[in-house]
């Protein structure tokens, strides 16, 4: 019996040193590699069309957008497993596109362009239209991006698995071209995450 209960004890023994090894082995191998968040920045946008006709309810819209992505860290690669851009207007959806998945190296920079082009049947309340006659007269408009990714890491030849997916916020201000003239004033601006945006469905 005593035998038995100490073969029990030493087993506990073994079990909770081997805990104690993988904690500090991961608790180690984590400050090593400590991972840095990507940075995400729209550095240029323009905006050649943006109308709503009020007949049918309809916005007209050709916008296009750089963003760059920045992994500032030395040892840690990023995959994008999926990636959707999402173009809103007074906090409604007007156009979002899939976006090919791709690796982005350690200390590396990355630069997506979507073009958000075509019309969006919408429903513009009162004060949505007099804020975008406001925002037509003063030819700056109010347009939030969104990115909706997916990511997992390499620690040099070992890959995590998948993230909960999250979105990232850009709000923008940005001036409308006019008669193929590129118009001038649009300032770099940080995205940040958003954590009060689930992913979402094409209706308005």
């Amino acid at each position: 019996m005593a035998s038995s209960k100490c073969g029990a004890c030493w087993l506990f023994k073994l079990i909770y040193i081997a805990f104690l090894l993988c904690f500090f082995a991961v608790l180690i191998f984590w400050l090593i590699f400590r991972p840095k968040e990507v940075k995400f920045h729209v550095t240029d946008a323009t905006l050649t069309q943006f109308n709503f006709n009020t007949t049918n309810n309809t916005l007209y819209y050709n916008l296009s957008v750089n963003i760059t992505l920045r992994n500032p860290n030395k040892r840690v690669g990023v995959n994008y497993n999926s990636i959707e851009a999402i173009a809103y207007y007074q906090n409604k959806l007007f156009s979002n596109m899939g976006l090919t998945p791709f690796y982005q190296g350690h200390k590396n920079t990355s630069i997506l362009r979507p073009v958000f082009e075509g019309q969006k049947d919408m429903s513009l309340q009162v004060h949505d239209l007099l804020k975008m006659d406001e925002e037509k007269s003063a030819g700056v408009f109010g347009i939030d991006i969104g990115l909706w990714v997916q990511i997992s890491i390499n620690y040099g030849k070992f890959k995590t698995f998948k993230f909960k997916p999250r979105m990232i916020y850009c709000p923008l201000k940005v001036p409308l071209s006019d008669n193929g003239t590129v118009a001038e004033g649009f300032k770099t601006t940080q995205c940040n995450d958003a954590y009060f945006f689930s992913h979402p469905d094409d209706t308005d």
